[in-house]
């Protein structure tokens, strides 16, 4: 019963962090506007958040494998509302650069200390279910962000942000009087804390867990390659206008929402995390052609829907085996697991913006070519035969608590 309310704690968490970046996203071009910056300042303002997360998430995560979940997790709300409120009172772009940059560093403390308790609280078995539950949380505020920064917007341009920052400030207050603390004192490790270099990043890929971090890179460069491009092929192929492209972004928040809420668990239980994998790498390679097949608007519908899902599948197992493997902390394996979502997010879209200036389809096609070589490494690298000892260690450790 204490674990359903504190997965509910983090899920409700999680919808408001999402909501209010999804606000940020339709309301950012007219800031941009009225400050007189360029397609190139917004294009450094997207960018500097993934990088600061990608710098900063394996920090946080191994800041809480020494003090515990808790009070990082506390420490990422507080700097995500301080953000949001800098946002709706920033005249200038230089503060929108500034607020942008402090919520990357100090709001990617958020992910990996829920994922990091997420694993503290739950058997292997049942944490591919936790951690998909999270992802839906994640694409519901996605979900509602956009259309409900719009309709906020209309009277003023910083009152969907204000908005946010309150709501944030209210999950600070469940968090601090509700959720427990999932890591005890006997079990926090004093794991070195170090900022992201490259050469860290290329050692981690050769840890353990690096063919992991390999496949969580693909995520996030997969489905931003999708979305980073998604409007202008939607214009330039089908003359779409903006209403027919949120109708689709809303299709791809449902599908993921519905994926990682109701059918990553009784997938991963069922068939394990390696197979789930396996299975997403191979219909998102699908999922890219077939994105180039659909004519009419129902077939857009309905392949976009068929993409989605296979990418949903993907992130909340790797997230899961990736916890099920790390030799260090938790927090560190699963800190560097966004970290490397993080860099994908920044890859994604600028891999997708060339190509498409060389012509429309091609970052659908080179997207399905990334997968279908994902899938391939998954066949020779990524196994499940460690699941039965990580199950075993898991059940001993929960008889101790």
């Amino acid at each position: 019963m204490n674990n359903q309310r504190n997965l509910i704690i983090l899920a409700f968490t999680m919808v408001v962090i999402m909501l209010g970046f999804g606000m940020v996203m339709p309301i950012m071009p007219f800031y941009i506007d009225k400050m007189g910056a360029t397609g190139s300042d917004l294009g450094w303002l997207v960018a500097v958040y993934s990088l600061m997360q990608l710098i900063f998430a394996p920090v946080w995560g191994s800041v809480s494998d020494r003090v515990g979940r808790k009070p990082v997790l506390m420490l990422g709300i507080v700097g995500y509302a301080v953000f949001l409120i800098l946002f709706g009172l920033a005249t200038r772009f230089w503060m929108l650069f500034l607020a942008r940059s402090l919520a990357g560093i100090l709001s990617s403390a958020t992910y990996p200390s829920m994922m990091a308790f997420i694993s503290d609280s739950t058997t292997p078995e049942e944490r591919g279910g936790g951690m998909g539950k999270l992802g839906a949380a994640m694409g519901l505020g996605v979900i509602l962000g956009p259309g409900l920064g719009g309709w906020l917007a209309g009277d003023s341009l910083a009152l969907p942000f204000f908005i946010a920052a309150g709501l944030a400030l209210i999950t600070l207050a469940l968090v601090g009087v509700f959720l427990p603390e999932s890591l005890p004192p006997e079990a926090r490790q004093q794991t070195a804390v170090r900022l992201v270099s490259p050469a860290g990043l290329w050692q981690a890929l050769r840890s353990p867990i690096g063919i992991l971090l390999g496949m969580a890179f693909l995520v996030s460069f997969g489905l931003t390659s999708f979305e980073g491009i998604f409007g202008l092929y939607a214009l330039q192929k089908f003359n779409y206008g903006p209403e027919q492209v949120g109708t689709i972004m809303v299709v791809v928040g449902l599908v993921s929402t519905a994926v990682q809420g109701a059918l990553i668990g009784p997938l991963t239980k069922r068939w394990g995390e390696a197979f789930v994998i396996r299975l997403a790498l191979l219909g998102s390679a699908i999922g890219f052609l077939v994105l180039l097949l659909a004519t009419t608007y129902p077939t857009i519908l309905l392949t976009t829907g068929f993409f989605v899902l296979t990418v949903a599948l993907l992130r909340p197992a790797v997230a899961s085996l990736t916890s099920q493997r790390a030799t260090t902390g938790q927090g560190v394996a699963l800190g560097l697991n966004n970290s490397f979502m993080s860099l994908g997010r920044i890859a994604g879209p600028l891999w997708a913006g060339y190509l498409f200036d060389v012509n429309y389809n091609l970052p659908y096609l080179s997207g399905s070519l990334i997968m279908l070589l994902g899938f391939f490494f998954s066949l020779i690298w990524v196994r499940q035969e460690d699941e039965p000892a990580a199950v075993a260690e898991g059940e001993r450790a929960t008889a101790v608590r």
